[in-house]
C-alpha cells in the first residue's frame, strides 16, 4: 500500500533513523570509489552523507513516495552534489544488472512484505564481489507503542476505521531473514538484532514521529481526526512507559542489520 507521507515533517522526526545508519556506514570502511545504491531513500539525507564517503563514486537513491523524491531533489540538487541522483523505484522490481558495488537500505524494508524479490534484485543488482548492508526494523521493534496503537484501532470511539485493518511492517527474527538470504543465494556475513533506544525531548517529539510512521493508522482516518489518534497514543504510551528525570521519552526499537555479499 503507499501512503501519503509528509517528507518535510518526515526529515524533522527521523535524526535518531539518521544516526543508526550513519553509525553502519561508518563501519563500512568505504574506499571512496563505490557505485552505490540505497533502496527506500527517502528524505534523501542519509543518501547525501553516502555521497560524502565515495567522492570518487556515486550514489543512486530510489524510493517509491514521489513525494520523497521530490523532497530529495530539491535538498541535495544535482549542481550541488554531482555524484549523487534520485529517481523513483520500487524495491520489488529492482531492474539493474550487476551495476553497484554496495547495495543499502536504511529504515525501509519493513514496509515491504516481499523480501525474497528485494533480495533477489540486489542479487542481481550488485557487481562480482559486491556486498549488501540492510538496516531496518527487526523482531520486536516498537513492540510497547505497536500495542498501544492496536488496542486503540478496537476502541469504540476509532474501530469503525480500521474494519480489515493488518499490522502493516514485517519484524523478521535473525532465522528468518537468514532462511530468505539462502534462498536467494547471497552469502550472509552478518544477521543481527541490534537493540535501540529512541529517545524523544517530551510528548511533542514523540508526538512527531508518531506522525510520520503511523500513516498506516492515521491514513483511514478523517484528516479532522488524525491528530487526537496521535495525541491519544501519546499519552497511553507516556502512562505505560513515563519520562526520564529529564523529561526525555524511550522508546524500545530493534533493528535488524543484513551484510551479505555476491
Amino acid at each position: 500500500m503507499m501512503y501519503q507521507w509528509d517528507a518535510a515533517d518526515y526529515e524533522r522526526h527521523s535524526s535518531p533513523q539518521q544516526q543508526w545508519a550513519r553509525d553502519a556506514i561508518r563501519a563500512l570502511k568505504l574506499t571512496g570509489d563505490e557505485r552505490v545504491l540505497d533502496i527506500g531513500c527517502g528524505d534523501g539525507k542519509v543518501t547525501a552523507e553516502l555521497a560524502a564517503h565515495v567522492p570518487e563514486g556515486s550514489v543512486l537513491g530510489i524510493d517509491s513516495s514521489e513525494t520523497m523524491i521530490e523532497f530529495a531533489l530539491r535538498q541535495f540538487p544535482q549542481a550541488v552534489f554531482p555524484n549523487l541522483q534520485f529517481r523513483g523505484g520500487d524495491a520489488t522490481h529492482l531492474t539493474y544488472s550487476h551495476e553497484f558495488d554496495l547495495v543499502v537500505s536504511f529504515a525501509s524494508l519493513h514496509w515491504i512484505s516481499d523480501h525474497l524479490a528485494v533480495l533477489a534484485g540486489i542479487k542481481r543488482a550488485l557487481k562480482p564481489s559486491g556486498r549488501t548492508l540492510l538496516q531496518f526494523g527487526g523482531q520486536g521493534n516498537a513492540a510497547l507503542i505497536s500495542d498501544v496503537a492496536n488496542e486503540l484501532t478496537a476502541d469504540r470511539r476509532w474501530k469503525g476505521h480500521f474494519v480489515g485493518f493488518a499490522y502493516p511492517w514485517f519484524f523478521y527474527s535473525v532465522e528468518e531473514y537468514r532462511a530468505f538470504i539462502d534462498r536467494v543465494g547471497l552469502l550472509p556475513e552478518r544477521v543481527e538484532l541490534i537493540p535501540k533506544d529512541m529517545v524523544h525531548d517530551g510528548k511533542e517529539a514523540l508526538k512527531g514521529w508518531i506522525r510520520t510512521v503511523f500513516l498506516p493508522y492515521t491514513g483511514r482516518l478523517p484528516e479532522a481526526l488524525r491528530e487526537d489518534f496521535v495525541e491519544q497514543i501519546a499519552d497511553t504510551y507516556i502512562e505505560r512507559r513515563p519520562p526520564d528525570e529529564n523529561g526525555r521519552i524511550h522508546v524500545q526499537m530493534v533493528r535488524l542489520e543484513v551484510q551479505a555479499t555476491v
